[in-house]
């Protein structure tokens, strides 16, 4: 894994307990907090934000193990780097700042954040798998203790 995606895989594995708490707040509110309880577009808003939190940053988690190894520039993968993980924040944080008011009846203009991340995270998405896609038969060279029999033709291996 290069610096840099480590580096993403850090800042998100410190971003996670945010996740984390987003949870343990929502249990606070149905159990303690009338005025949530009383409004079901808030409650969905923000379940809704608390799960994409949760899903996105493993996802982010997840494409990073991935991009280092696909066909891309430094470019694209530093936009896949920084897409996937920023989609992590943009989503919950338009769900979440969209019905902060307990009497909201509808999300304000902050839920546009939501379509910004959802763009970025099919950009992220599709460029990390066309980068992936783009070289399938290029083998990368074995490593490790299998290595020398990793390299040995079929037909010679039982001389």
């Amino acid at each position: 894994m290069t610096r840099q995606s480590r580096r993403s895989a850090g800042t998100l594995l410190v971003l996670f307990p945010t996740a984390i708490y987003g949870g343990v707040s929502l249990l606070r509110m149905l159990i303690d907090d009338p005025a949530y309880q009383a409004n079901p577009l808030r409650q969905d808003l923000w379940r809704a934000g608390h799960a994409h939190a949760g899903v996105l940053l493993l996802l982010a988690l997840v494409t990073l193990r991935y991009v280092d190894e696909a066909s891309l520039s430094d470019g694209w993968k530093t936009f896949v780097r920084n897409a996937v993980p920023a989609s992590a924040v943009l989503l919950p944080v338009a769900f979440f700042l969209s019905v902060l008011s307990a009497d909201a009846t509808e999300p304000n203009p902050l839920i546009n954040l939501a379509y910004v991340g959802a763009v970025l995270l099919a950009a992220g998405l599709l460029a990390l798998g066309i980068g992936l896609l783009k070289d399938e038969d290029r083998t990368t060279p074995a490593a490790g203790p299998d290595a020398a029999r990793a390299t040995i033709p079929a037909s010679s291996a039982g001389d």
